[in-house]
């Protein structure tokens, strides 16, 4: 495990958010997948739907920004550009019909406990 707090702080919300879409009956295609564009962070596969899903980890705080404030329209291309870099450089993925793109938006306490995890499907 790194050092950095804040690499630390988004292992954290990764895991947790692959442990929700686990629950939801998905599997892991591909973890923190290197692109020219960036890094995806998780995608995922429940036999019909393949998704993207950016996951955006914060501390709680009153007046701190949120999970969702870091989900702005740039971001939300260069995860579209990643996506296709990806779809179009991997030969051994799942083919399936649907396609999502996903937000998962994790708050985590000052004990590294969950306070929140919110889940937005096809949030892009």
């Amino acid at each position: 495990m790194s050092a950095d707090p804040r690499r630390t702080l988004g292992r954290l919300g990764e895991d947790l958010a692959l442990q929700h879409y686990e629950r939801l009956g998905y599997a892991l295609v591909a973890r923190n997948h290197r692109t020219r564009h960036g890094e995806l962070d998780l995608i995922v596969c429940d036999g019909r739907t393949l998704v993207f899903a950016e996951v955006k980890t914060r501390r709680a705080s009153r007046d701190g920004p949120t999970p969702w404030d870091a989900l702005h329209d740039r971001k939300r291309r260069q995860v579209r550009a990643m996506a296709s870099a990806w779809l179009a450089e991997t030969t051994d993925r799942p083919r399936v019909p649907d396609l999502r793109f996903d937000g998962i938006g994790v708050v985590i306490d000052a004990h590294g406990k969950l306070v929140a995890l919110d889940h937005a499907q096809d949030a892009f």
